[in-house]
């Protein structure tokens, strides 16, 4: 590992200072603690357009050097911006998405999702300059922007009773090589009307939806109920839900069909990640401001 630190504007003067009073390139050196050579660089470097040395002009040289050596942003390319941006906002892909299609692809343009989200944040996908307290394109992503609870903040709300935690599931259920570990969810729509209950199996991502009439636990268990009775035999090994409150009568469930409940841990989505990635992806067609009452059964299908 090199230890070499660049000139400082501090030394810079000093070298002024001292090369104006025409001291030696070693006596500067020893000054500074430098070695010759460094000092010699320094003052060949930036005496080339004009005769006299400059701290000033040398430290501006300096910059402008550094910006020219490092390594530019992918998506300074125009061609590829314009490809990201037209898959973003146009066709509502997510990041991860736009990067591992352009791989699938074997496109000359390669990036990773975690730049493209860099690149969003810093605001170089925006189109139009921001009016203040806009968020632009950030809100285009499929959280819009939001962040989650921070790890360790204590759960203000009702609790239900659960039956098992995630740490006590089969391990098969982890390995998504077996099918018949479900995760469940539901997908609220306008604020006091109908949800969408969403069902999907960890291994083949087998999608189970249907309408309930509310996001409360009666209706909510029904619908469950509902859509499990169509799986064939041997096809229900585990459900994971979230800890919501529609979930309260999950017991229910298991009377019926002799299947276990497995909860995860407060604030931990990523233990749900089939069902929440599975929602991500209908939240396009289905916004939170969206009433889910006017769906048919046939436009939910």
């Amino acid at each position: 590992m090199s230890h070499y630190k660049h000139l400082s504007m501090e030394e810079r003067e000093k070298i002024l200072l001292l090369y104006t009073e025409k001291q030696s390139l070693r006596r500067i050196s020893n000054e500074l603690g430098r070695a010759v050579s460094t000092i010699s660089r320094e003052i060949k470097r930036n005496t080339i357009i004009r005769r006299d040395y400059s701290a000033v002009d040398a430290q501006r040289q300096y910059h402008q050097r550094r910006k020219k050596c490092r390594r530019h942003n992918l998506l300074e390319n125009q061609e590829l911006r314009n490809k990201v941006l037209k898959l973003f906002l146009e066709q509502q892909w997510s990041p991860e998405e736009i990067s591992n299609r352009l791989a699938y692809e074997s496109s000359p343009h390669k990036i990773s999702y975690s730049t493209i989200y860099r690149g969003i944040y810093a605001g170089m996908l925006e189109t139009t300059k921001l009016a203040h307290g806009n968020r632009g394109v950030i809100r285009k992503l499929r959280h819009r922007g939001k962040t989650r609870h921070p790890k360790g903040k204590p759960e203000t709300r009702g609790k239900i009773v659960i039956s098992n935690r995630i740490h006590e599931r089969p391990k098969e259920a982890d390995s998504r090589k077996t099918i018949g570990h479900w995760e469940v969810d539901t997908l609220a729509g306008k604020t006091g009307s109908a949800c969408l209950v969403t069902i999907t199996d960890r291994c083949s991502r087998y999608l189970l939806a249907a309408k309930a009439a509310k996001k409360c636990s009666e209706p909510v268990t029904k619908k469950m109920i509902a859509l499990l009775s169509t799986l064939p035999d041997g096809y229900l090994r585990t459900i994971t839900p979230d800890r919501g409150k529609e979930f309260a009568k999950h017991r229910l469930v298991t009377a019926e069909f002799g299947v276990q409940f497995y909860f995860p841990d407060p604030h931990a989505p990523w233990q749900r990640g089939t069902i929440e990635n599975t929602n991500g992806l209908i939240r396009e067609y289905l916004p939170k401001s969206f009433d889910i009452s006017g769906c048919s059964d046939a436009d939910i299908a």
